[in-house]
């Protein structure tokens, strides 16, 4: 029996969010709300399929790739399934030297999986980026909007713990 997938659309609270956000650009200007209704999309959905963009899309009058080309720069959009807690954790040259390398691989182990993976309790996922502009207190990775510096294997044990209930 073929299911009929439902059509895309916010929800009304989310859509008065989004109308509020495109009212503030002139006429021809709705673009501008893109990065704000992407964050609005994937609140909802939790992350951005090709369809949600496309909708995305259509309310601001723009053609799809004008979303996809946002969404694919920016590591905080994410554009398959992600698990409850998504762990970016830095990869670059200074966290490396705060020891990053070695937490990471603890990190990987204790979760069992590996960057671009989600734990199959759907709690964990991993995404390696850039920078989180923590340069001084690595390594670090960040949760949503907070950050966990100066990390150890001892701290991730705990804050792995933490989420996990």
């Amino acid at each position: 029996m073929n299911q009929v997938a439902e059509p895309i659309a916010f929800t009304p609270e989310r859509q008065k969010r989004v109308d509020q956000m495109i009212a503030n650009y002139p006429e021809g200007r709705q673009k501008s709300a893109l990065l704000p209704v992407l964050h609005v999309a994937q609140e909802q959905w939790g992350w951005l399929s090709s369809e949600v963009m496309d909708h995305v899309a259509k309310l601001l009058d723009i053609q799809p790739i004008e979303v996809y080309e946002v969404a694919t720069f920016y590591t905080m959009f994410h554009l398959d399934p992600v698990g409850k807690n998504v762990i970016e954790y830095c990869r670059t040259g200074p966290c490396c030297l705060m020891g990053a390398e070695d937490v990471y691989s603890h990190l990987k182990q204790k979760l069992g999986i590996q960057a671009g993976e989600t734990t199959p309790d759907g709690l964990f996922s991993l995404k390696e980026v850039e920078c989180l502009a923590a340069c001084g207190w690595g390594p670090v990775f960040q949760i949503r909007e907070k950050y966990y510096m100066n990390l150890t294997n001892e701290k991730v044990d705990s804050i792995i713990e933490e989420l996990s209930q």
